[in-house]
């Protein structure tokens, strides 16, 4: 992967953590409302976090680990924005822009893995 690309997938990241973080800060001050903006928070800015990780891996397998996770992150992420528009916790408008770029980041980082598996089994035979 090009540094731009690099560059380019953590930014967006970056900013989807943030994002998550103001969604989270706007939700109601509910038990459900507390509940799944302190979830949000946790899953949300997580990928971010953990693609630092990915960037500093040791090995193939430790590279395709670090990103299972990333993915598993935004997988959770994707599924507190679907309770929050079934609850509904807020106006779905509001946050449609976020699940698709939920969306989008998981099938970019499930290529990703699919990608980097199959070069590691290449290169293992």
């Amino acid at each position: 992967m090009s540094d731009n690309k690099k560059y380019d997938l953590e930014e967006r990241l970056v900013k989807f953590a943030v994002r998550m973080m103001e969604i989270a800060e706007i939700l109601p001050k509910t038990k459900s409302g507390n509940h799944i903006s302190g979830q949000l928070v946790r899953c949300g800015t997580s990928p971010a976090f953990n693609y630092g990780e990915v960037q500093a891996a040791e090995s193939p397998d430790d590279f395709i680990h670090k990103m299972r996770v990333v993915l598993k992150e935004l997988r959770e992420t994707g599924v507190c924005l679907k309770i929050i528009i079934l609850k509904p916790l807020m106006k779905q408008d509001v946050i449609i822009s976020d699940v698709k770029e939920c969306n989008e980041l998981i099938a970019i980082f499930t290529k990703s893995i699919e990608t980097a598996t199959s070069n590691r089994d290449k290169n293992q035979k």
